[in-house]
């Protein structure tokens, strides 16, 4: 996937946090420690640095969701973090974002701590961002 088309998917899932732009994918993908694993119905992002690696962001396209791809994703996040050393994996997802905290719950991950006030929705107000860790 392009760039632009992770921006364009990443922005018909995303509203808080924000949707992040096809430069910011751009940079992303030029780093030895990402990884991009999906199509265009949907894409984890991750990153893996020594013996902890880091969800970047999972996104599933509004018109593919409730069929398995996310956790299907997620699966092959946890493998593909776990062949290049990855131990311990964390994330971070909008307080807000209730199918995600769930898909994430339902795959092992506990709640390790919570940035208050973290992302800025549209409108200006604040919403918190937990974070989550799972053992690979």
């Amino acid at each position: 996937m392009t760039p632009e088309a992770l921006a364009t998917l990443h922005a018909a899932c995303f509203e808080v946090p924000r949707p992040w732009r096809a430069a910011e994918f751009e940079a992303l993908l030029a780093q030895e420690s990402v990884f991009l694993l999906g199509d265009e119905s949907g894409f984890a992002l991750g990153q893996c640095a020594g013996a902890e690696a880091e969800l970047l962001t999972l996104a599933v396209a509004p018109e593919a969701r409730r069929q398995g791809l996310g956790g299907a994703l997620l699966e092959r996040f946890h493998t593909e973090a776990a062949s290049r050393g990855g131990a311990t994996t964390l994330l971070e997802v909008s307080a807000q974002n209730a199918p995600a905290i769930a898909l994430y719950t339902a795959a092992g991950y506990n709640e390790i701590g919570r940035r208050r006030a973290y992302y800025r929705a549209p409108g200006g107000t604040r919403v918190d961002a937990l974070v989550m860790s799972r053992a690979l």
